[in-house]
Formats: C-alpha cells, structure tokens, sequence
C-alpha cells in the first residue's frame, strides 16, 4: 500500500457526491498489483462517509472471487458492493424470465459460475442440444470449435448475449491484452448478428448499482480508465466522471474524444482526486492519519 500524506492530508468535506464506482483494472490495480495511492484513496473516502462500489465489465471471475483479490491488496467490501458484467447478465436473464433456459457459454469460470448460480441451464454443445442464449465474455480458451458452435446455435434461433465489448484490458508492467470484445467480434462477424449488450457503457448494471446505493445519478461519481465504457456510461446517466491514466485512455485520446466520451475530471492517479475542488471543499474535518 503506497502512502500519500501530502494528498491525503489536504481532504476536506466532501460535497453532495455520496456514491463512489470504481472499476478495477486499470483502476484499483493492474493483474495482481494495487496501483499507487488506489487503497488509501478509497479508504479515505470510505472513512468520511461514502458508499464505495466496484463494477468491472471482465466477466471472467464471480463476485466473490473478486472479493478475495480486493482482499490481498487491503480492500475489504462485500460481494453486494460488487458488480461484474457476468453478474448483470445473469441479474438481466433472470428479470426477464430465463431461468431454466440453456445457455452455451464463450466465458470463463466467473461467468459459467454466475449464470448457473442464477438458474440457467449450461450446456456444452450449440450443435447437437438446443440452445436459448449464446453467451459471450472473455475467454482465454477461446477455439475455432467454439466458435464454430456459437455460430450454429445463434444461426439456429439462440439469442446473442454479450457481457462487454471491451477490445482490450490493462495487466502488470504496462502491457495491453485482448479483451472479451475480441471474441464478441470474431462471432459477430460470422453470424452477422449483432449482440444484446450488458456491460458498460450500456446503463442496465450502473442503473443497479445505484438504485442498491440508493443514490441518484447526480450523487454519484463513476472513476474509470476508458473512455468507451466508464465515462461514457457515467455520462449517459448524469453522473460526474472521473479518468484516471493509469489504464487504458491517454491524455491525446480525451482531448480528440467525442462530448459524450469527454470526463469531467481527468487525473494523473487516483489520489489526486481527493484534491480537486469540484468534489471537496475546504472545511476542517479530521485528516485520514487521525481518524
């Protein structure tokens, strides 16, 4: 955990903003490492008052895996506090009566784990069984075999679901690597079908976050590295958003964005939020070293 007392110090009362959502790689840390000041910012706003959530658009791990990994780098919360795009297409499936239905998955454990937990029936063949929905997610084991079975069961009938369509995710030592969106695009070029969306910037699973935080989308801030996803989800409902460099988007790429790809606020890392005045003002209140 990196310590930042010049920053931490300088917090004074926040403002109307009561609900922080963060997403996590590129965010909070990249692979297994925090990033620098992530855990004592957070903690600092939790100290003061706020609601903190999570909502990553990687749907390769469950809600309480994820809750583990925040645990190794000093982040205790709770799988209600934490959103995934694996768990909001399950949530989406189950509003709209699908329990039951079978599924073929192009996904990892996470979202095979969610799916089922939610009541749908997985099935291993989108040849020879039929099939309701074809999922999509990220999927390291990703095969022409699987794809070719995706293919059948959507040409057959079955709706095409995919959890996000992110192209790329940030891991350690500054690398970039295919995202789930990769797989989305290699079966939505053979299909020729285009995919129901779930996950950012789509505002189903956001929505859900907010309505669990009882917070109106002006109350809430989102903080992401992605102009695509994060900030253009928090601009489609109102909320006040926040790029952090320290994952994908790059100073060059918001000053050429679109108005509604544009951030509110645009940081170095994630400590320096706690300094911006269009969040906080100058009232004394007890410091994070005093408690």
């Amino acid at each position: 955990m990196v310590d930042c007392p010049s920053i931490l110090n300088k917090v004074g009362t926040f403002l109307a903003v009561r609900t922080f959502v963060f997403d996590l790689d590129g965010v909070v840390y990249r692979g297994k490492k925090a990033l620098p000041g992530a855990v004592d910012t957070i903690e600092t706003l939790r100290r003061h008052g706020h609601q903190v959530y999570f909502f990553t658009n990687n749907s390769t791990q469950s809600r309480a895996t994820y809750v583990g990994k925040l645990r190794t780098i000093g982040l205790y919360t709770e799988e209600d506090h934490v959103m995934t795009s694996a768990f909001a297409t399950a949530l989406y499936l189950v509003e709209r009566g699908a329990q039951g239905k079978t599924v073929f998955v192009v996904g990892e454990e996470g979202l095979r784990r969610e799916l089922a937990g939610a009541g749908m029936k997985l099935v291993c063949d989108g040849i020879h069984q039929k099939v309701d929905h074809v999922v999509v997610g990220m999927d390291r084991d990703f095969t022409y075999e699987k794809l070719m079975r995706a293919h059948r069961a959507i040409a057959d009938g079955a709706e095409f679901i995919a959890t996000n369509r992110d192209a790329t995710f940030p891991v350690e030592g500054g690398l970039v690597v295919p995202g789930g969106g990769t797989m989305v695009a290699a079966i939505e070029t053979a299909t020729g079908v285009k995919p129901l969306l779930i996950g950012k910037p789509e505002t189903y699973a956001m929505r859900k976050i907010l309505d669990l935080a009882q917070t109106p989308p002006e109350d809430a801030v989102i903080v992401g590295d992605r102009l695509d996803t994060d900030i253009r989800v928090g601009n489609k409902i109102g909320a006040m958003t926040v790029l952090v460099l320290t994952g994908i988007a790059t100073r060059t790429e918001v000053a050429a964005a679109a108005p509604e790809l544009r951030p509110d606020i645009v940081i170095q890392r994630l400590p320096e939020m706690l300094e911006d005045d269009r969040l906080f003002d100058d009232a004394d209140v007890p410091s994070p070293a005093q408690g």
